[in-house]
């Protein structure tokens, strides 16, 4: 079975309700490859995602950057799943090297994390990726393995999960994994999902780039064969998001 190419927008904290607005606006004009070809997904900042949920073409969806590790309480300043789904909000990003990185989420806090929102029916887009550090000794799939075994140990139905490879030093620096790099690692990720999952979890789970995905470079990724889609940050909240979007061609004509 062919897994649908993937695309997610990471729209991260930028935005005001006027360029919200357009994004949305953009969005929904742009003729792209049908939803049979390829899954959208974007995901604005907490404020506005009633208004993008809301206003969006019916035919791409909408996820939340992060939720809280259990159910809501008193945790200010937290966004629990449950709110997530009161909103009708079907999926969410969760592990982003930026939360690892800046407020110190450990592999076993985002594994935590992934469960209570798949337990929640929330669909999850789990991310994983290594520093620049970490590349040049050598230890990316090391990395990368102890970042999905955490996910991997916490998810039953693998259906609902998306993995996002992001290496960190590609994140917003405009340096892009190589499509030769992407693929070794999308490859190493797989054949770690065979060995430690199954071998269906392997073929159907979809592995996603995220680092510095533009509308130049994203036909080469996508023609690469593990390389299931991307997740976007800064191009997504530019008009080069549909050529992003329309690069899953290139999987069709495969």
């Amino acid at each position: 079975m062919a897994r649908k190419f993937f695309v997610g927008g990471n729209w991260k904290c930028n935005g005001t309700s006027e360029e919200v607005k357009k994004i949305v606006s953009t969005l929904n004009d742009a003729q792209v490859p049908s939803s049979d070809v390829v899954e959208v997904v974007v995901s604005p900042p907490f404020v506005f995602l009633p208004l993008v949920k809301s206003t969006l073409r019916p035919d791409f969806h909408v996820a939340a950057q992060n939720c809280w590790v259990k159910k809501g309480g008193a945790f200010t300043g937290e966004i629990s799943a449950e709110m997530l789904v009161n909103l009708d909000i079907p999926w969410v990003i969760l592990g982003h090297s930026e939360r690892r990185s800046l407020l110190n989420e450990s592999n076993e806090f985002v594994g935590d994390k992934v469960a209570y929102a798949l337990s929640r029916g929330l669909k999850v887009i789990a991310c994983v990726g290594e520093t620049l550090e970490q590349r040049e000794a050598g230890s990316t799939v090391e990395v990368v393995a102890a970042q999905t075994k955490a996910i991997a140990a916490c998810v039953s139905n693998w259906a609902d999960v998306v993995l996002a490879y992001e290496p960190v030093w590609a994140i917003g620096t405009g340096k892009v994994a190589s499509p030769a790099q992407a693929q070794e690692v999308h490859y190493e990720l797989r054949k770690w999902l065979q060995e430690n999952t199954s071998p269906e979890v392997a073929a159907t789970t979809r592995i996603i780039y995220g680092g510095s995905v533009n509308g130049a470079n994203c036909k080469e990724l996508a023609a690469k064969p593990d390389v299931d889609g991307f997740l976007v940050g800064g191009a997504s909240l530019k008009p080069e998001f549909i050529d992003i979007i329309k690069s899953a061609e290139v999987k069709k004509s495969a």
